[in-house]
């Protein structure tokens, strides 16, 4: 495919490209991305209304009509954007989500400071640089390139950049769909909180597309005792019945179960591998798998969340005083639940594997704890039609050349759960490269290679035209 140059234009595979990256672009980008970063977004003292209305001041300044965007949300922290781009009208309009919210982060934990947008040896750092004001930005910088040019794609575009996924009383999806689904209701919904590139020391790898994804659940583990003083210790200890538990979660991972996107992932994923781990895919393809194999890929994380459901401890609470034996302990358990699955039916393999009368394991939702989990499935595998996996490939080719684009089920959860519920087929597609050793979302020093974060601007500019083109 031989590109052409019209008046500054590029035509390539029978589309009309705006220019390649330029200084301006870069630099609008850059300044939307540093805005985010600096403005805090977590549920404790942050407010997504602050950001949301930082990115709405972005597009009205470029030209959006103000009837075009909406600032709204249920309290005035936990504020959602939403903007229309409008189309032709010929197609149903395509939602594209991304959350402004993120996880909390002490700067005494950080090299720098997680509310400063920092630029250093080839990086972006900052809190939400790999999750997600990077694809935030890259949306808003999007419409606002779509709007200067004067592109009217075949259908409306609407942007919601919302509130509480991360966490929260106010998820913004949820809240929108309940209270204002005229604004944001579409064919499809593009979510940039999922797919993306995996790379290695930079390079390409392969081409995520979420197709599915796990469910979230968090279980409060509690033990009592009646304490007393602790020069008469006893073995009956409800730090020690709680510790004893958390080992036997430790040591009993939860069953191995492909499903029709993890089972293709490793098929696709294979190829890519060095040639040991590229046997023990092929190997636990196998009906039943090998379970050498099944051990050898459960030491990367990434492949051990793929293989079955996980459960971890993420919080521990115990005692009331240093010289008294305690009378509460707590923990919490966050399990990520395969699809076809329910947080009931974890709850009930969490009891079997504590085996003890004495920890009380209780499911913890939006609303509290409760002793019943709900027996909720999650959602089908769900392939996006070929209007948007052919531009996709069409553009994952051209700038990615020899990395194949492979479905995915997200490990973690996403936003999507909530418009895959009100249903709306949902699909994660984004283009910024992380390097699959480097995964620093929730952690500390989290933080996004420079050159990335500009081929993320440069592919959804790219991706909505191929697919939007008329």
């Amino acid at each position: 495919m031989v590109p052409m140059r019209i008046a500054g234009l590029l035509l390539l595979g029978g589309v009309l490209w705006g220019a390649a990256l330029d200084d301006a672009t870069r630099q609008l980008s850059r300044d939307i991305f540093r805005e985010l970063i600096e403005i805090n977004t977590t549920d404790s003292v942050g407010s997504t209304t602050r950001a949301a209305e930082a990115m709405s001041k972005r597009l009205k300044d470029a030209g959006f009509p103000a009837a075009d965007i909406q600032v709204l949300g249920p309290n005035d922290r936990k504020g959602n954007m939403v903007a229309r781009l409008r189309g032709t009208g010929s197609k149903k309009p395509v939602l594209i989500i991304g959350h402004l919210d993120v996880v909390e982060a002490r700067r005494e934990d950080w090299t720098t400071d997680p509310f400063q947008f920092v630029e250093k040896e080839g990086y972006f750092y900052g809190r939400g640089t790999q999750d997600m004001k990077d694809n935030d930005a890259i949306l808003v910088t999007t419409f606002i390139r779509f709007h200067r040019e004067g592109y009217r794609p075949d259908r409306d575009l609407i942007l919601a950049l919302t509130a509480d996924e991360e966490g929260g009383k106010s998820n913004g999806v949820d809240w929108l769909l309940k209270n204002h689904r005229d604004l944001i209701d579409a064919a499809f919904v593009l979510n940039m909180d999922s797919g993306g590139v995996t790379t290695m020391k930079g390079k390409p790898v392969n081409v995520d597309l979420e197709a599915s994804e796990k469910q979230y659940a968090d279980f409060e583990l509690t033990s009592l005792n009646p304490g007393g003083h602790s020069s008469l210790p006893t073995p009956d200890n409800a730090i020690y019945h709680l510790s004893d538990a958390l080992s036997r979660l430790e040591h009993a991972p939860f069953p191995v179960e492909l499903n029709a996107v993890t089972r293709t992932y490793f098929e696709r994923r294979a190829p890519l591998e060095n040639a040991q781990t590229k046997a023990d895919m092929n190997a636990i393809l196998h009906t039943p798998p090998d379970a050498q194999a099944v051990v050898r890929l459960s030491e990367d994380p990434r492949y051990n969340s793929m293989l079955r459901t996980t459960c971890v401890a993420t919080r521990l609470s115990a005692g009331h005083a240093n010289n008294a034996l305690p009378q509460t302990a707590t923990a919490n358990v966050n399990c990520r639940v395969l699809p076809g699955h329910s947080p009931a039916e974890t709850q009930q393999a969490l009891i079997r594997v504590f085996d003890d009368p004495k920890v009380t394991v209780r499911y913890v939702g939006a609303i509290g704890a409760s002793d019943q989990a709900p027996d909720s499935k999650g959602f089908p595998t769900v392939l996006p039609p070929a209007e948007v996996l052919r531009p996709l490939e069409q553009v994952a080719a051209e700038m990615w050349p020899g990395a194949p684009v492979i479905p995915e089920m997200e490990t973690g959860a996403s936003d999507s759960i909530h418009t895959m519920a009100a249903g709306i087929p949902s699909y994660g597609i984004n283009g910024v490269g992380i390097d699959q050793d480097d995964i620093r979302a929730h952690g500390k020093d989290e933080r996004l290679r420079v050159g990335a974060y500009y081929e993320g601007v440069d592919f959804y500019y790219r991706f909505l035209k191929a697919m939007t083109g008329r």
